[in-house]
C-alpha cells in the first residue's frame, strides 16, 4: 500500500465516491462490478478507476471485475472507517445546531461528542442533547472524549483563529464550513466546505442554458 504521501489529494476525495457507490451496489445484491461499470455509474474513466486503486495494491482480476465486497471492505480500511473517529463541533449557531443534529455521521462512524461556543450565552446550554463548552475548556474536554477530528462552523472572522486554537489542542484534521481561506501547519490537513461557492459554479451553467 502507498505511503499517504504518495497518494495524490484528489484521489483520495475519489476514493469515498466509490465506496458509496460499491456500498449501495451491494446493498442491492450486485456481487461483481467492472470497472467500466463503476466508471459510468460515476462518470469516471475505467482507466482512472483502475489507476486510483493501484495505489493501493491490486484488487480484481483481469476479466473478472471487482468483488465488490472485497473492494468495499478494502476501502473502508483505507480510509479508515473500519472505526468509529470522535468528532468535536467548535461554534453552535445555526449551523453548529444543525450539523450536531444530523443523522448521518454517525452511520458512517463519525461520533459527535461535544460542543464549544465562546458565546456566554450559550455556554451550559444543550445542542442535540451535548453540552456546550466554552472554548477554554477545548484540551481538556477533547482529551477526556478521544476526539480527532474538528468540525468549524463558526463566522469567517472567527475562522482561522479558532482553527488555531484547535491545531494547538492536537487536532490534525479539521473540517471547515467557514467561508473564508484558512492555513494550517503542516501535518494538519484542513478541508474547507462552502456551499455559496458551489452554488456559484453552478450557476455558470444556468447562464449558457439560458443563452
Amino acid at each position: 500500500m502507498a505511503a499517504s504521501q504518495d497518494v495524490p489529494e484528489v484521489v483520495i476525495e475519489r476514493l469515498p465516491q466509490y465506496l458509496r457507490a460499491l456500498t449501495s451496489l451491494l446493498s442491492n445484491g450486485v456481487e461483481v462490478i467492472s470497472s467500466q461499470q463503476l466508471g459510468e455509474q460515476l462518470q469516471v474513466t475505467p482507466a482512472q478507476i483502475r489507476k486510483d486503486l493501484s495505489y493501493f495494491g491490486r484488487f480484481g482480476k483481469q476479466g473478472r471485475g471487482y468483488s465488490i465486497r472485497h473492494l468495499v471492505d478494502r476501502l473502508r480500511h483505507i480510509l479508515a472507517l473500519d472505526q468509529t473517529w470522535n468528532v468535536a463541533v467548535v461554534g453552535v449557531g445555526r449551523l453548529g445546531r444543525a450539523i450536531i443534529g444530523y443523522p448521518g455521521f454517525q452511520s458512517e462512524g463519525f461520533r459527535i461528542v461535544c460542543a464549544f461556543d465562546s458565546d456566554p450565552r450559550l455556554v451550559g446550554q444543550l445542542a442535540g442533547g451535548l453540552m456546550i463548552h466554552h472554548m477554554s475548556h477545548f484540551k481538556e474536554v477533547i482529551e477526556r472524549e478521544q476526539v480527532r477530528i474538528a468540525i468549524v462552523a463558526v463566522p469567517a472572522t472567527h475562522a482561522q483563529g479558532v482553527i488555531d486554537a484547535v491545531v494547538e489542542a492536537g487536532i490534525k484534521v479539521v473540517l471547515n464550513y467557514a467561508p473564508t481561506p484558512t492555513h494550517a501547519p503542516r501535518g494538519v490537513h484542513v478541508r474547507a466546505v462552502d456551499p455559496v461557492l458551489a452554488l456559484q459554479s453552478m450557476t455558470y451553467y444556468l447562464r449558457n442554458a439560458r443563452d
